[in-house]
This record gives C-alpha cells, structure tokens and sequence, in this order.
C-alpha cells in the first residue's frame, strides 16, 4: 500500500490524493508525527549533490547543507547561478528563464563530472530539475530529495529508476507546488514506485526551509530535516 506522509502518517483505502471536502483518511497512529520508525543500524553516510533555489547559493541554502554535514555526511553545493544572488523570487526566475532552463540543467550535470557514481541527489525547487535529472538518468544513484518541486519522470526518459528511494517534500497549499502541477507528479511517481515517498506540511510557503527568507518555516523545517537525515541513513 502506498503512503502519503504528513504530520500524521496517513494511509488511504485506495489512493494517496488527499481528500479535502471528503471523508478523512485513516490514520496510522504507530507514530505522532508521520516519521518512519527509528532504527537502531548504526550510522552510515551519504555523500549528497544538493542544488540550490531560484533564488540562488543563499545563507540558507549553506546553513542547510552544513546541518546534514554536522550529521556526518558528505554535501556538494554547487551554484548553478554563478555567484547571482536574488532576494526576489520572480527575479531569480526571470534569471534562470534568460539563461535557459536546460542550461542550467547542464551546469548541473557538469557538477557531478568526476564525483562518484553513488550519490544521493537533492534540490530544492528550480534545483529539482538537476537533481530528479541526475537521479533518473545518471547509474548508481542512491537516492533523492525533492524539495518544493517534481516533475513528471517521463521529462527525463520514462519511469523512475528501480531501486532508488526518493523522497518529496511539499506545503499543502503552496500555489507553485499544488497549482502548477508538481503534486499531481508527486502522487504519480508514489503511486507508480513503492521506492517514493510524499510529505505534505501545513501551509502555504514554497521555500519553508531556508532560513534566510521571509518564507521560512522552522516547524516544518525541522520536520523536514528530521526526515531528510533519517532518509541519508538509510542511503549511505
């Protein structure tokens, strides 16, 4: 059965599309905030190819990667946008757009020449593109985060890659995530993988999880990094 994770740990009779207006989900009580059950294994370490915002290589962005290197794990930060930095969205947009998107796709394909083939690929937002690019398409990956952002798998050659854990990360009433159609995708690759997972967080932010915008979440924030470190566990 396939799981859409929330703040609860929801699982439907049928399908995973949420159901407002509708009769409420079951929910699964065995944990209080949705998190998968902790395990004892033994740490183990991931090395990450992380892409920043449309906003570009921000604080936050940094302050995000060196938490998951506290943790132990090996983060690449590349910047996409060659030292432009944004302070509003819609510029950096308007940034990314004159480049080209499929340039930037490249610079982040160009990032992972000579890295090792087992990466754990990350992105959030526009950097999703690279990231869900390099996941489906470049061999040995393990694993992927998707933050704020996914894309139909068809975009990058057909389906989503056998074996290879993904998680993706979402408000539920984010007008760029809910409106432009990367829920519908997410639901798809959840519904088609038993390999993906779907968090959905209250709220209706895009970038809650860089704490260098107005935008940022610390609740959902910490939640989100809570599950991000459980996932790099499990993948390294």
């Amino acid at each position: 059965m396939k799981r859409l994770r929330s703040t609860q740990c929801w699982q439907p009779a049928d399908r995973v599309a949420p159901n407002p207006g509708g009769a409420p989900p079951r929910l699964c009580h065995n944990h209080s905030d949705g998190a998968p059950c902790a395990e004892k294994r033994g740490e183990r370490m991931a090395e990450v190819l992380l892409f920043h915002h449309a906003h570009g290589l921000t604080s936050g962005v940094l302050d995000f990667a060196e938490e998951l290197r506290r943790a132990g794990h090996v983060i690449h930060v590349p910047d996409l946008y060659e030292g432009q930095v944004f302070d509003d969205l819609d510029e950096g947009v308007a940034y990314a757009q004159g480049v080209g998107f499929g340039s930037i796709m490249e610079r982040g394909r160009a990032a992972s020449d000579g890295m090792p083939r087992e990466l754990v690929y990350a992105g959030f937002s526009i950097g999703v593109l690279s990231a869900q690019m390099l996941a489906q398409t470049r061999p040995g990956a393990r694993g992927a985060l998707l933050f704020h952002s996914c894309i139909p798998t068809a975009e990058f050659g057909g389906a989503w890659p056998q074996g290879v854990p993904v998680q993706i990360h979402g408000m539920d009433a984010d007008e760029y995530f809910v409106d432009e159609g990367d829920i519908d995708a997410a639901l798809a690759l959840v519904q088609a993988t038993p390999d993906a997972e779907l968090f959905l967080y209250p709220g209706d932010q895009h970038l809650f999880a860089d704490r260098s915008l107005p935008s940022y979440d610390e609740p959902a924030a910490t939640l989100l990094t809570e599950r991000v470190l459980g996932f790099l566990r499990n993948a390294g």
